[in-house]
């Protein structure tokens, strides 16, 4: 196991053990301060909602983005690469759909009563060769074969119980009480800390698929570098154009690049050589960033790109 890869570990369990760690220590504070009032039937609201969310969210995501099934037939080169990359994976072929979103992008989905889809837009095809549309298809296949729907809905399900929970004790018909009100805050501050957790945890989860892309195949690394690069580039360009066309609605979080964070990078000496999508991954990765782009990284479910871009490289040296 390389470094990066164990340090990549070590801070997905750390990041959890904090979602741990503080969930606990917030439930006992609320228990303390009411007197031992019981969050069960919360609890079993907040579940409830979640599972619903999680079971029906494919056809949500269907209807959204215009998915269907991609006929394999038609399309036999792609149907084969995911059946050898999902064979690589050790898991089982997820079936491969197509929306009809204009922006470059690709994202794995599913439930119990689905199985797992993965989705690749039209605008990824239009924009990446097959070699770096497979390097692509390998990161969603990471997502599945680490679970990362299931892992990152029983994380969401923690903030969202906080939430709720303020929510309804700010609402309290009791006013001449303040005990209430001053758990309702507290609620919402562990809200807020578990929410950057589970943020930091989604960017983890990222890196993590796109180390299981570069483990499928000997060229993977540099083949995915220039997808990140070309579908955040092309993105920008798109939304530009016809912003209609590049709506990415509230499942954002499942696209391997965040749609609403782009990058316009210029074509810099040597952009126009034997490999322009090389050249277009180093001007990039050679960026430095800003002290605004760290922290607004610090909200967003998807790692900066200079910095996933950097990690790739560092995995080719291995």
């Amino acid at each position: 196991m390389s470094n990066s890869l164990l340090k990549l570990r070590l801070s997905m369990l750390g990041t959890a053990a904090l979602i741990i760690g503080v969930s606990t220590l917030g439930f006992t504070l609320i228990m303390s301060g009411l007197g031992g009032f019981s969050l069960s039937s919360l609890a079993v609201m907040v579940a409830i909602f979640n599972l619903l969310q999680w079971l029906l969210a494919p056809y949500l995501i269907n209807l959204s983005y215009g998915v269907k099934p991609l006929d394999p037939y038609t399309n036999s080169e792609l149907q084969m690469s995911i059946e050898d990359l999902s064979k690589r994976s050790g898991i089982k072929t997820p079936k491969l759909m197509i929306s009809n979103l204009a922006i470059p992008n690709a994202f794995a989905y599913g439930s119990p009563l689905t199985g797992n889809h993965v989705a690749v837009t039209q605008g990824l095809l239009n924009t990446l060769n097959t070699d770096q549309v497979n390097a692509v298809i390998g990161h969603e296949l990471g997502h599945i074969k680490h679970k990362d729907m299931h892992i990152m809905m029983m994380a969401s399900f923690l903030p969202s119980l906080f939430y709720i929970f303020s929510r309804s004790m700010f609402f309290t018909r009791d006013r001449d009480n303040k005990g209430p009100q001053l758990i309702g805050a507290a609620s919402l501050l562990i809200y807020f800390v578990l929410t950057l957790a589970n943020l930091g945890l989604s960017r983890l989860r990222e890196y993590y698929a796109d180390q299981h892309s570069a483990s499928l195949l000997p060229n993977n690394s540099k083949l995915l570098s220039e997808a990140l690069a070309k579908i955040s580039q092309t993105t920008g360009v798109v939304r530009q154009l016809a912003p209609n066309s590049a709506n990415s609605g509230s499942f954002k979080t499942l696209f391997i690049s965040d749609p609403d964070v782009t990058t316009r990078a210029g074509r810099g000496y040597g952009f126009y050589r034997s490999n322009p999508d090389q050249a277009l991954v180093d001007e990039i990765k050679g960026r430095k960033l800003s002290g605004s782009e760290r922290f607004f990284e610090l909200f967003s479910t998807h790692p900066n790109i200079v910095k996933r871009l950097r990690a790739l490289e560092e995995t080719q040296s291995f």
